[in-house]
């Protein structure tokens, strides 16, 4: 666990981020994305009041307790609230601070209709005043524990005030910024537009990293150019495939990135599995099934997704009742995707359809 300290964590070209996930970033998937070369990662959105109203009953608290689950290898750690009432957020934060988390992000940026709906995530970009004092309160409350935001463009084009409310929130203490350029109301519609991001860096002195759209290492690489950004933040690129971190910082020192072939996606999916069973929760999921295994017939589709055949294989996962089993489903998966690329190419090499 990490001890309280006024340093930042890594920001800089060389030190991708990954982003919160509400559903994947996870223990397992973090350290995962961690060996891959995530410099920081950020836990699941954490609801401030959930963990408030968790600490006086446990119970109610569990699901909560599950997203800040970690260990020394995960590390450095941003923790993602999530929150409109500045007292919640403010006993939160010393909760965590209590706990040894040392470093607090403030989720100003997610569409989600039920988390808007309470006032949070970019509902607090409606009334600017109540967003900075939200954050306000945070940094106050984190001491020297340093705090992010994370932050769009605004509710809609009819009100664009993400420089106004960012310019209010380095006078309120924030550390760095995370902007992705889009609307509230565009959800993950339309293209990013990191022509705005490049407008955020201009107006600010605190760092800022760039978020939306940066679905490969080259085209991050581009758009930290373009922009002036002090460092990426990966979301649904790393989803897909959490190489995306090697690769990056690879490219980023001008060398050659490693071998991304099905061998070494075969290994990937391996090892996320693994963390899985060494980190899932002890309960067992639905219809009595382990946590763990219900875990891995999510993760396996989503790496191979664009090979010939998934459908049939999440059938077959869907059906397992052994934590065992899908390793060796991923092995029969990959030898027949393998003999339809040699009978359609006899001696070529099958590799990833990415």
């Amino acid at each position: 666990m990490s001890t309280h300290t006024n340093r930042k964590p890594p920001i800089g070209r060389g030190n991708p981020w990954l982003a919160p996930l509400a559903g994947f970033s996870d223990l397992p998937f973090r350290l995962l994305c961690r060996e891959q070369g995530a410099a920081v990662a950020c836990t699941e959105m954490v609801s401030a009041k959930g963990l408030v109203y968790g600490v006086k009953s446990p119970r109610a608290g569990e699901n909560t307790e599950a997203l800040l689950s970690t260990t020394p290898e995960d590390m450095p750690l941003v923790v993602q609230l999530f929150g409109a009432e500045p007292e919640f957020l403010a006993e939160a934060a010393g909760i965590l601070r209590d706990r040894g988390f040392a470093f607090f992000d403030l989720n100003m940026g997610c569409s989600v209709p039920k988390v808007q709906k309470t006032g949070s995530g970019a509902a607090l970009m409606r009334d600017p005043e109540s967003a900075v004092r939200a954050a306000a309160a945070l940094v106050r409350a984190a001491g020297p524990c340093p705090v992010g935001v994370k932050m769009r463009l605004g509710p809609d084009a009819r009100q664009e005030n993400y420089l106004d409310i960012a310019r209010a929130l380095e006078d309120a203490g924030a550390a760095w910024l995370t902007l992705h350029p889009r609307y509230a109301r565009q959800g993950f519609s339309g293209a990013a537009r990191h022509e705005a991001s490049a407008r955020l860096v201009e107006t600010v002195k605190i760092p800022v990293l760039l978020s939306g759209d940066l679905l490969d290492a080259e085209g991050a690489l581009a758009r930290l150019e373009e922009t002036g950004a002090a460092g990426v933040m990966f979301a649904r690129g790393a989803m897909s495939d959490p190489r995306i971190f090697s690769r990056y910082t690879a490219l980023s020192r001008n060398e050659a990135p490693g071998p991304a072939g099905t061998a070494e996606l075969r290994a990937l999916i391996l090892r996320h599995l693994e963390l899985i069973r060494l980190h899932s929760p002890p309960r067992v999921g639905r219809r009595g099934l382990p946590a763990d295994l219900l875990k891995m017939r999510t993760v396996i589709p989503r790496y191979v997704r664009l090979f010939p055949g998934v459908r049939e294989l999440r059938k077959k996962l869907c059906a397992v009742t052994e934590t065992s089993e899908p390793a060796a489903l991923l092995d029969d998966f990959f030898q027949a995707a393998a003999a339809r690329a040699d009978a359609a190419e006899p001696g070529a090499e099958f590799s990833s359809p990415e």
